[in-house]
């Protein structure tokens, strides 16, 4: 399985309404995605920001692929992302997971 990490930044007025953009746009497509385990949408305050991580867990890199295209390292974004992050991460983390 491999862990699929990425970061943004909003300001802290945005961070209610990111999380439901979040999940109409990335998230939802994530799991839609064949191959795709879970996704998770991790915030926390860092004060008058709020950073973001989705982590989304998968079964192979093909299914990663078959979501980000074929530079996989690349970050998916959608049209208002940039209504809301006021920074973000253009490249993604991948990790192996090797236990739980």
């Amino acid at each position: 399985m491999i862990a699929r990490v990425w970061r943004g930044w909003t300001r802290q007025e945005d961070s209610d309404a990111y999380v439901d953009y979040l999940q109409r746009t990335g998230i939802r497509d994530y799991r839609s995605t064949p191959g795709n385990e879970a996704a998770y949408i991790l915030r926390r305050k860092l004060g008058e920001r709020t950073e973001f991580v989705t982590l989304s867990l998968w079964s192979s890199r093909e299914a990663i692929r078959a979501f980000a295209g074929d530079d996989l390292e690349q970050a998916v974004f959608y049209p208002e992302d940039d209504d809301y992050l006021v920074d973000r991460e253009s490249r993604v983390t991948h990790y192996e997971v090797i236990g739980s």
